[in-house]
């Protein structure tokens, strides 16, 4: 194959403009399901990909915060360990996802979204179904760990997670009156919200790996 075929608009069967547009809508399809939850449109919980994602961002302020553990499910039966983070309020700067994409021929690519430099992404009813997180800060007001999942008040509980049978209201859980997270990373199998809004949204298709960390 020469570079010129390479770069080719059809390779193979695919044809790389149409896949492309296809590919980048579904990003704010997710955004367009999260809105249609919080409407009571659609039912919260549904089955994962599987596929693990990145978030990352410089600030993350919630109002009303909460982690518990969940199982979340794929639609081949997999069962993945979640900690889920919620909060009922929250604001986002420099928002960076970021999901690696196999695609035939062309190999490895990175779709990346970006928002939130200028003015900071809002959120309200925020879940986040994590593999693993960190951040560089973190700094709690009405801090409760330990508190039975079944008991948290502050901060939300995804209603299809509640009424799940891997749902332990007796298990470890955390809440907080507030918190605010610098320096933020995440992975992630899945994310929801009943409203995101993103300004300054930037929809990316690169080559190679170029994940937000």
């Amino acid at each position: 194959m020469t570079e010129g075929d390479a770069l080719s608009p059809c390779v193979g069967k695919t044809r790389w403009p149409r896949f492309a547009a296809f590919l980048v809508p579904s990003v704010a399809a997710c955004v367009a399901l999260g809105i249609a939850m919080g409407q009571g449109v659609l039912a919260a919980s549904f089955l994962i990909s599987g596929k693990e994602f990145q978030v990352a961002a410089d600030t993350l302020t919630a109002r009303g915060f909460s982690v518990y553990g969940m199982v979340d499910a794929t639609r081949q039966g997999k069962h993945v360990p979640v900690m889920v983070t919620g909060s009922r309020y929250s604001t986002i700067s420099d928002l960076c996802q970021s999901v690696l994409v196999e695609i035939p021929i062309l190999g490895e690519q990175t779709l990346r979204l970006t928002g939130g430099d200028d003015r900071p992404v809002e959120a309200s009813n925020l879940f986040l179904d994590t593999t693993s997180q960190s951040a560089g800060q973190a700094n709690f007001r009405g801090l409760e760990q330990g508190i039975a999942q079944g008991e948290i008040t502050k901060g939300p509980i995804n209603p299809g997670d509640r009424n799940s049978p891997y749902f332990d209201p007796d298990g470890f859980g955390q809440q907080a009156t507030s918190v605010t997270l610098t320096d933020v990373r995440v992975t992630a199998v899945a994310l929801t919200a009943g409203t995101f809004n993103i300004p300054g949204l930037s929809v990316r298709l690169e080559h190679g790996r170029h994940e937000c960390f």
